[in-house]
């Protein structure tokens, strides 16, 4: 049945209800989960269903008794809005070295007197120079209020004040809250609550984070998923986490890293409305991912508006197909002259940025290529019927 997104955020803060195996009339009502995992494509509306969440579970003017409970103190986010927090100070009348600054609101104000009575700046900037570049030194100011970036030449001095790309940005952002959450996790696995380094954490029950960091690489997107899952594995309490993303590399690294997770898929419908839909194995085995791909290649075919991006994709699928089967080299999966089809595609998904290497758009025995080679794809392994009878 479609919902609307607040619908889905109450679904997420329901207990589980399961049919028991051998009745279907009988449900077995569990817990919340300790992790709920969403795989959802772009747009769909993830950034929206953590304010839904949010909203859900810390409304403004919450009370218990006679005390009123501020959001912060319910669950803690990092989606979208999280990064319009920070802002660029480009004052270029008055020469003034570019400095980010922090949007004082009652979240910004509470999180950074947290992290520096805590004593984390320090660690912050660890953690942003080891995925951004060990040179690249932030310095906050003392009242926490605005971040200024230089490099760092080995000596005791540094460069200039200078203003980091949107990548790097969205890192030192991501840094400030992976921090934050290493030390509520650290400090709510102390069981006896006033033995806790600080009693701000006790009433916090949900963490939500909504697709953390997409301008990493792969590499480093592996080992944030890894060390996010490593964290989330380490947490004791009844803490709760709530991870929604559109990346398939990074769903599939935190659904192998992580042992007990619910996975869903969220899909959004043309007439606004959602669904949250359950999801077994990762974005490989569901295939809900490869089907998507599959889909782009068929109409860029049928509409014939192929272009070198869809080697790419075709790429993609024959790379994933050939991993799930066991084979070593995709490749080996190509009829025919193989080493002539590998040809073409390398030819159109090298990375080459040479302006005397620059490949021309695809001829139309070439567009025919991408179709043929797709059919040959679909047509030839049962992994892909069984992907689309159960997708």
């Amino acid at each position: 049945m479609n919902k609307t997104l607040k619908q889905i955020a109450e679904q997420l803060n329901a207990p589980r209800t399961v049919k028991n195996k051998k009745t279907t009339e009988v449900e077995v009502v569990t817990q919340v989960p300790k992790v709920q995992l969403i795989y959802a494509f772009n747009g769909t509306g993830k950034t929206r269903l953590s304010r839904e969440f949010k909203q859900l579970v810390a409304p403004k003017g919450n009370c218990e008794g006679d005390e009123t409970i501020s959001p912060r103190e319910k669950i803690l986010y990092y989606n979208a809005f999280t990064e319009d927090l920070f802002y660029w100070d480009n004052d270029l009348i008055e020469d003034t070295a570019p400095k980010l600054k922090i949007q004082p609101n009652t979240y910004t104000d509470w999180l950074l007197t947290l992290l520096k009575d805590l004593g984390q700046d320090t660690n912050i900037v660890k953690y942003f120079q080891h995925f951004a570049n060990d040179k690249l030194t932030p310095h906050f100011s003392e009242n926490y209020a605005e971040v200024t970036f230089t490099l760092e030449r080995g000596d005791d001095e540094g460069t200039a004040p200078l203003k980091i790309s949107k990548g790097e940005e969205s890192n030192f952002i991501w840094s400030v809250f992976y921090t934050l959450l290493d030390q509520v996790i650290t400090i709510l696995n102390v069981a006896e609550p006033e033995n806790r380094e600080t009693r701000q954490f006790d009433q916090l029950e949900y963490v939500f984070i909504d697709d953390p960091v997409s301008s990493l690489d792969e590499n480093h997107l592996i080992e944030l998923a890894v060390n996010l899952a490593g964290q989330i594995k380490s947490s004791k309490s009844n803490l709760k986490f709530i991870i929604t993303t559109h990346s398939p590399l990074f769903y599939n690294v935190l659904f192998n890293e992580l042992n007990s997770k619910t996975c869903y898929l969220l899909e959004r419908f043309e007439d606004g409305t959602f669904a949250l839909l359950d999801k077994h194995g990762d974005s490989n085995k569901s295939f809900s991912y490869h089907l998507y791909l599959k889909q782009i290649l068929e109409k860029a075919i049928s509409d014939n508006t192929v272009q070198k991006y869809h080697f790419t994709l075709l790429r993609n699928l024959y790379e994933k197909t050939a991993s799930f089967l066991g084979y070593p080299k995709w490749s080996e999966l190509l009829p025919g002259d193989k080493q002539a089809y590998l040809n073409r595609i390398i030819q159109f998904t090298s990375h080459s940025t040479l302006s005397n290497e620059v490949v021309a758009e695809p001829s139309d025995p070439e567009k025919k290529t991408v179709d043929f080679l797709l059919k040959h794809l679909v047509n030839n392994y049962g992994f892909w019927q069984q992907g689309e009878q159960n997708g």
